[in-house]
């Protein structure tokens, strides 16, 4: 949370300088204060700007007590509201948590850190109260996975139970900050969508906006990506609601450490695997592996996959879901009659995956005109050197400020026209609002979720081949399944080995996936989920019901 905009309501001039010098120094959040002196004028701008918590003093000159908590919490309407109250006048205080206020800070005893720590956790709670099972990624994986039902004529108990995951586990947990004053209190989470296939799979993200209903999500995919491979697992996913960016090194430990500890019961080797995911890496992977192997009393390397390699992690696991999305690539370029020597292509999203797949297209001839990260996009409709760009992201975190090439927004980006575009960042990038304008013949999905059932339907109804998530992106967890049967077997693999297995894996399924595509006439996603769901309903049924 490294930014909150708060909305000041308090008359007193002194207090209100104070309260802005406090947050203003409040250290690795950064907060945006707008300070009113009266209730009408605190509302009027609420109406009409957005803002993540309001700081409201109770004793007003146009209204004061408990009715100044009920009239603001109204028109906050989910917004949280912190009150501010003095010594004399803590018990109204306290009538207003009682009827919603998150917290009440008394005047004269406030000092920066509790201020900036009651706001946060006030944003977070409420965050959490609101969106946890409210997430539009949730919505579509249950969507997609309702339309792929009805087609297939799922049984009614399957559907009823699949949507939703078999198992979910909410923690808050606590990490002390470097200066050892301030101890973060974050959400963290893990979810086993399916126990049926064998033990569950699925990364762990580190990002602001993770939630219940986005990890549900993700483990939900992960079991359709893992069925569509053939791969032996059921799907999971676990995050903790936190910006990494923020971190240093040493408190991304710590938070690792402690976040392990909370779901130790739920992971093992035979039971749930994690992996790297948004926000991590191998280091991250090594850090919660020690932590396990340090409560276990011995090396367990197979309980997380996407470790370095001096741990027992695969060779070509780093790369293996921008390889696994080139490889698909190929086999829906040969259907459609495009040559990859010479084609055009755009890669929304510059990290792991995005980076990778750039660089891949980029060794078979592709010419890459348009990437984009966090901070810009950019664009070079005569071919940008994906050598260079890696280089400036290296020294420069970021790709703003690239010289050769056209800066440009994300939004902008995707409507570029190219012969592939491969979105490889955030879920919902393609929507009605934009399907329309893509200049592209093909999409391919490196990114879960980044296009909405609306705009698969304007991309199937233009032609636009679509390269779906579950397919595209299930090089890293297939390779994560090779990683785990070397460390399960001590047996190493050679890169040619990896890399040709993942291919043989890969093709299988885009073939499996082109011919229900065709037999069936339903679109490639469509098909996919079939191909997977099938798996899964046929695993159900052959085991029975307990008792």
């Amino acid at each position: 949370m490294s930014e909150i905009r708060v909305l000041v309501v308090e008359d007193n001039p002194m207090q209100a300088k104070l309260i802005e010098e406090l947050l203003a120094s409040a250290g690795e959040t950064r907060f945006h204060t707008h300070t009113v002196d009266r209730l009408e004028t605190g509302l009027n701008f609420l109406d009409a700007n957005k803002v993540e918590v309001v700081l409201l003093d109770l004793t007003l000159p146009d209204s004061e007590g408990l009715a100044t908590f009920l009239r603001m919490n109204h028109a906050a309407n989910g917004i949280p509201v912190v009150v501010l109250t003095g010594n004399d006048d803590v018990s109204m205080a306290a009538k207003a948590v009682e009827a919603g206020a998150q917290d009440y800070l008394i005047k004269g005893k406030i000092d920066g850190n509790r201020l900036a720590r009651s706001l946060r956790l006030a944003v977070k709670r409420t965050h959490a109260e609101q969106q946890e099972w409210n997430s539009p990624m949730l919505h579509l994986a249950q969507q997609q996975f309702l339309k792929a039902a009805q087609i297939m004529s799922l049984d009614e108990n399957l559907r009823e139970r699949l949507l939703f995951p078999q198992r979910t586990l909410v923690v808050t947990l606590p990490f002390r900050k470097d200066n050892y004053t301030h101890v973060e209190t974050v959400f963290g989470y893990r979810v086993q969508h399916l126990l049926t296939m064998g033990p569950t799979k699925g990364g762990i993200r580190y990002h602001e906006d993770v939630g219940l209903g986005e990890v549900s999500a993700l483990a939900m995919w992960m079991s359709w990506k893992c069925a569509l491979m053939r791969l032996p697992f059921g799907g999971a996913k676990g995050g903790v609601r936190i910006d990494p960016t923020d971190l240093t090194g040493h408190e991304l430990q710590r938070l690792t450490r402690r976040y392990t500890m909370e779901i130790i019961e739920m992971i093992g080797p035979e039971k749930d695997i994690p992996a790297p995911d948004m926000g991590t890496n191998e280091q991250v992977m090594a850090w919660l592996m020690d932590t396990y192997s340090q409560q276990m009393g011995y090396s367990v390397p197979t309980i997380v996959t996407g470790k370095p390699v001096a741990l027992g992690g695969s060779l070509g696991r780093r790369e293996a879901t921008g390889r696994g999305l080139v490889y698909v690539v190929e086999e829906a370029a040969k259907v459609m009659g495009l040559s990859m020597q010479g084609a055009t292509a755009v890669v929304q999203g510059f990290g792991n995956v995005g980076s990778n797949t750039a660089r891949l297209l980029e060794e078979l001839g592709v010419k890459v005109v348009g990437v984009s990260d966090v901070s810009t996009g950019l664009y070079n409709p005569k071919g940008l050197s994906v050598t260079d760009l890696l280089k400036y992201a290296e020294e420069n975190r970021v790709l703003k400020g690239y010289p050769h090439a056209d800066e440009v927004t994300n939004h902008e980006l995707l409507e570029l026209k190219c012969d592939i575009l491969a979105p490889c960042a955030l879920q919902n990038q393609i929507t009605e609002h934009n399907a329309e304008r893509l200049q592209c013949k093909m999409v391919a999905e490196g990114a879960n979720g980044p296009t909405t059932l609306e705009a698969d339907e304007i991309l199937k109804e233009r032609g636009i081949f679509v390269v779906p998530d579950v397919l595209g992106n299930a090089g890293g967890v297939t390779v994560s399944y090779f990683e785990w049967v070397q460390g399960t077997q001590n047996y190493m693999w050679t890169l040619d080995e990896i890399n040709s297995r993942l291919k043989k894996i890969l093709v299988d399924a885009f073939q499996r996936t082109l011919s229900r595509s065709e037999g069936q006439n339903v679109d490639f996603r469509t098909a996919a989920l079939i191909e997977g769901i099938e798996r899964v309903a046929e695993a159900k049924l052959k085991r029975g019901l307990f008792p």
